[in-house]
């Protein structure tokens, strides 16, 4: 694990709808790749990073997109999916763990993607999966 980590608080976006208290755990499929069961819990400590994520799982499920403000229940690392290979230094403040990650609570002031950008994320995923891009699982 990392020892480069934040203090947070942290957030995960989802189309899942979750109470306070729930518990998210690995091997449920990828936000961004669906046919990839992740072995790991992500979450951010960027709010709108959260957001993302949670507009990005509504396209793929056409649920509502939620954003909630977790606790991590054990150790967690640095994303290695943007830290090693796109930004150094973690400045997405993005991390996963193996372990269980706890509701807190719901957030609903998060910022909500124009449909331009909505957009150049999708194309970004077209691309990403036209490329088989590796997910770091």
């Amino acid at each position: 694990m990392s020892d480069a980590l934040d203090g947070g608080p942290f957030f995960h976006g989802t189309a899942a709808e979750l109470q306070v208290g729930d518990l998210l755990t690995a091997g449920f499929p990828s936000n961004y790749c669906p046919e990839i069961v992740m072995n790991h819990v992500y979450f951010t400590a960027l709010r709108d990073g959260a957001g993302l994520a949670a507009e990005l799982a509504h396209e793929l499920t056409g649920r509502a997109p939620h954003v909630y403000r977790v606790e991590p229940t054990g150790e967690f690392e640095n994303d290695p999916n943007v830290t090693d290979k796109k930004f150094p230094g973690n400045p997405t403040r993005s991390f996963r763990t193996t372990e269980p990650v706890r509701i807190v609570e719901e957030i609903d002031d998060w910022t909500r993607l124009t449909p331009e950008a909505l957009q150049t994320w999708r194309n970004n995923l077209a691309r990403l999966h036209e490329s088989n891009a590796e997910i770091i699982n």
